[in-house]
């Protein structure tokens, strides 16, 4: 799966995926990536498939079968609607109308069909998100992964601003969090640098203040270098991908620099700290050699003074 991509209409992404974990996005997008272009049949995942495609750690099917249902059952409470230009006729319908697990037969299936008025979401498409599902489910957080979706709708441009409202809403941000910018700054955009500063070369987070007492956080602004509009999100094996993600870390003007080293560890696949642990023991060996070299010329030259 280096190379699945998940594709689907812009209107997908206005949708909060309200208490959806990392696990459940993962689920959720993969089985979005292959239902592209199937229409209203139904589509069935083998346990393995569906494992492989969203990159599943946990190995017992039971363990499988319980975040399947769950992940249907918030997918249930999601809802996507028409209204008319007027507002007078207005629609809601849910995406899924089938969804069948059976964990007994030899090779365990999930069967899983679209409601025929979110076909418009999946197929026949007149814009639409893209992006490689691979580091989509690469990411940890889930709010690094709702807004990797986001900044991928905005991916020729370079440029996306949400205000205060939308980007709590669409992170699904909560309450006991959104009037603490420190808490904010700690658990949800934090994060979101480390994870996705790799991906995204030249990627800056600025705040917009608005006018007024205190000047209050009033949006968020995410720039970064725009793709070429032909540009394709296929790995281009993994040691390039590895050297693209860690030039994209060092090269980042807006991290500071114990922020490129969680960065680097994530991306690397070490203990958080490695790199920061690495540098210092580098200077600590560097200024005992220091001291060394010190206390050798001193040594000289009290010698030298002695043959004088």
């Amino acid at each position: 799966m280096t190379n699945e991509l998940v594709k689907y209409h812009t209107e997908l992404n206005t949708i909060p995926l309200r208490k959806f974990s990392a696990v459940e996005m993962n689920l959720f997008f993969s089985i979005v990536s292959r239902m592209r272009e199937k229409g209203e049949k139904k589509v069935a995942f083998s346990f393995d498939q569906l494992k492989d495609l969203s990159n599943y750690k946990a190995t017992a099917n039971n363990r499988f079968i319980d975040d399947l249902e769950s992940t249907y059952d918030k997918l249930m409470d999601l809802r996507f609607g028409r209204r008319s230009s007027d507002g007078l006729e207005r629609e809601r319908f849910v995406m899924f109308n089938e969804f069948k697990i059976n964990g007994k037969v030899d090779t365990p299936y999930a069967e899983i069909q679209i409601h025929e008025k979110a076909i418009p979401l999946l197929n026949n498409l007149d814009e639409w998100v893209r992006y490689s599902l691979r580091q989509f489910t690469d990411l940890q957080s889930s709010y690094s992964k709702t807004m990797f979706r986001l900044l991928k709708q905005f991916r020729t441009t370079g440029y996306a601003y949400f205000s205060k409202e939308d980007f709590f809403e669409l992170l699904d941000v909560p309450k006991s969090y959104q009037k603490n910018l420190g808490e904010i700054d700690r658990t949800v955009l934090k994060p979101i640098k480390e994870e996705l500063t790799p991906l995204f070369r030249g990627l800056t987070i600025k705040k917009k203040y608005g006018k007024g007492r205190g000047k209050p956080v009033i949006g968020y602004q995410f720039s970064f270098k725009a793709e070429a509009k032909n540009a394709d999100d296929f790995s281009k094996g993994q040691q390039e991908d590895l050297r693209i993600k860690l030039f994209n870390i060092e090269h980042n003007g807006d991290l500071s620099q114990k922020e490129k080293w969680v960065a680097k560890d994530k991306v690397l696949g070490l203990k958080i700290g490695t790199h920061e642990a690495d540098f210092l023991a580098q200077k600590q060996k560097e200024t005992k050699q220091v001291e060394e070299d010190h206390w050798k010329q001193e040594v000289l030259n009290t010698l030298q003074k002695g043959f004088d």
